[in-house]
C-alpha cells in the first residue's frame, strides 16, 4: 500500500519509507491511500477473539501487503503481551484501561509496535544505517518510546521534553535509561519541542548527515496501531452483552493521534456511533467544532499535562479524512473542555461515589461522558495512564497517599541524565550534528 502526504505536494511512498521518514518531504503527515473494511464475519466473531487475534486481523488489513504475515503476527504478539481490560465504572459507563503495559500508559501499544516495525524494515535494508528517532513528549510518549526502543539495534532515540512540565515519574521513565536513549530537556513548552522535531525533519543538512524519523503520533506506525484497542473494547462490550448499536467513545485529546486512530477504526467498519473529543483548557479543536475555524495558539499548562497541546499535529489527518468538511466532522465528533478545577472535582467525585480512581486525563474523558452521554447510549472512556504517574496531583485531590507500582519505582531508583537545550533550532541542530 502507498501512503500520501496530507499536504499533497510530494509523491506517494511505501510503508517502509513512511515509517522511516516519519514526516513527508512537504512536511505533511502520511496517510494510507485506502482504508479497507473489515469483513462482516469479523464483527460476528469478535466477542470470542483475543486481543492479539483481533489486532492481527486489523493489522493485516492495514499492513499485510507490506509485511510478511508471520513477521506481522510476531510484531503484534510481542507488542500486546499485556491486557487492556474494560472496567464497568457506573451504569452504561466503562473505562478502557490502557495502562497495563510496561510504562503504564496507552502509548505503549503504538511505541512498541513502531519499534518492532522499524526494526523489521531496518533489517531488510541493504544499507548499514543508524536510524535516529526524534520524539517530542508532553508526558507519556517519551517513556513509552524510550522503553519500546531500548536496546534496539541500529536505532538511537532522542527524547525532547519541556523542562519542569512533566511529572517526576514520567521524567524518570526516559531520563534514567541510558544505552541508546538520550533525553533532551528543553527550556520551553511541548510545542517548542514539537517544533524542534519538525524543523529537524525539514533541514536539508541534517537529513543529508543523519537518517531521521519520529516516534510521535505523526508517524503512521505509532498512531495506526492505536486502533487495536478500540476494536478490543467493542469485543469486550459484545462479551458483556451490552447494546452495540449506540457505543460512544470519549477520548482525552492532546495531539489527537488517539482520536484519529479511532476515526480510522470507524472507517474500517467498527460500529462506533460517535466520538467525544475531551479537552482541557487547550481547546483549539473544541473551538473548531463550534466555529469551523482552526486557530492554533500557545499551549497552556494544566494538571492533565499530556494534553497540553496548542497546535495538535494530527488534526491535519482528521481534516484530510473528512475532506475538510466541517459539517461531517462535527456530525461524528462532539467536544467538551474543562478547567483544572473541574478536572479535579470529577476525579474526586468518581473516587468517592464509584470507588474508581482516574488519572487527570481520564477524568477529562469521564466528565465528558457524564455531560455528553444520552440515556440510550453506552459510553467508553479511555483511561490513558495509571494515576500513580501523576501521584502528587492525585494525592492532593483525593487526600490520600496512593501506592506507586513497582514498575514505576524501578525507574525512579536510577540517576537522571539529560542534555539541557534552548528552544532555538540552531542549538538543537548543532547538537545533532555532533552526534552524526
Amino acid at each position: 500500500m502507498k501512503y500520501y502526504s496530507t499536504n499533497n505536494n510530494t509523491p506517494k511512498v511505501g510503508l517502509g519509507e513512511a515509517v522511516v521518514k516519519g514526516l513527508a518531504a512537504d512536511r505533511g503527515l502520511f496517510m494510507p491511500e485506502r482504508i479497507g473494511k473489515m469483513p462482516r464475519a469479523f464483527f460476528s466473531n469478535i466477542g470470542s477473539m483475543s486481543l492479539p487475534e483481533i489486532s492481527f486481523a486489523v493489522a493485516y488489513m492495514l499492513f499485510g501487503e507490506d509485511v510478511d504475515s508471520d513477521a506481522l503476527k510476531k510484531i503484534v504478539t510481542e507488542t500486546l503481551n499485556f491486557d487492556i481490560p474494560l472496567v464497568n465504572v457506573a451504569q452504561n459507563r466503562y473505562s478502557l484501561e490502557l495502562f497495563h503495559g510496561p510504562t503504564l500508559a496507552f502509548k505503549d501499544v503504538g511505541a512498541r509496535f513502531m519499534a518492532r516495525l522499524l526494526g523489521y524494515f531496518n533489517a531488510r535494508s541493504a544499507e548499514d544505517r543508524m536510524v535516529n528517532v526524534l520524539v517530542a513528549t508532553s508526558g507519556d510518549t517519551g517513556g513509552a518510546v524510550a522503553n519500546g526502543f531500548l536496546g534496539v539495534h541500529g536505532v538511537r532515540v532522542f527524547v525532547l521534553y519541556p523542562s519542569g512540565k512533566v511529572s517526576n515519574i514520567q521524567e524518570a521513565q526516559f531520563t534514567t535509561l541510558g544505552n541508546n536513549i538520550t533525553a533532551i530537556e528543553v527550556d520551553g513548552t511541548f510545542d517548542d519541542c514539537k517544533a524542534l522535531v519538525k524543523n529537524a525533519f525539514a533541514d536539508a543538512e541534517l537529513n543529508s548527515r543523519m537518517m531521521l524519523t519520529s516516534a510521535n503520533s505523526i508517524n503512521v506506525a505509532r498512531f495506526l496501531p492505536q486502533m487495536f484497542y478500540y476494536f478490543y473494547a467493542y469485543a469486550q462490550l459484545a462479551r458483556m452483552g451490552e447494546n452495540l448499536d449506540n457505543v460512544v467513545v470519549s477520548v482525552p485529546s492532546g495531539n489527537f493521534g488517539n482520536l484519529t486512530a479511532g476515526l480510522i477504526a470507524k472507517a474500517m467498519g467498527l460500529p462506533i456511533k460517535r466520538f467525544i473529543a475531551a479537552n482541557n483548557r487547550n481547546d483549539v479543536v473544541y473551538k473548531y467544532l463550534q466555529t469551523g475555524k482552526f486557530e492554533p495558539k500557545p499551549s497552556v499548562a494544566t494538571i492533565a499535562n499530556a494534553m497540553d497541546v496548542g497546535n495538535p499535529s494530527n488534526f491535519a489527518r482528521i481534516l484530510d479524512l473528512y475532506h475538510n468538511d466541517w459539517e461531517a466532522i462535527k456530525a461524528e465528533i462532539s467536544g467538551f473542555t474543562y478547567t483544572d478545577e473541574q478536572i479535579a472535582a470529577t476525579l474526586a467525585e468518581v473516587y468517592r461515589t464509584e470507588d474508581y480512581l482516574l488519572d487527570p486525563h481520564g477524568a477529562v474523558a469521564y466528565r465528558s461522558l457524564l455531560e455528553g452521554l444520552r440515556p440510550d447510549e453506552v459510553g467508553v472512556m479511555l483511561e490513558t495512564a495509571h494515576p500513580a504517574k501523576f501521584k502528587s496531583v492525585v494525592d492532593e485531590i483525593i487526600g490520600a497517599d496512593i501506592d506507586i507500582p513497582d514498575r514505576l519505582l524501578e525507574f525512579m531508583q536510577n540517576p537522571k541524565r539529560s542534555v539541557k537545550m534552548s528552544p532555538a533550532f540552531g542549538a538543537f541542530k548543532k547538537y545533532l550534528l555532533t552526534q552524526a
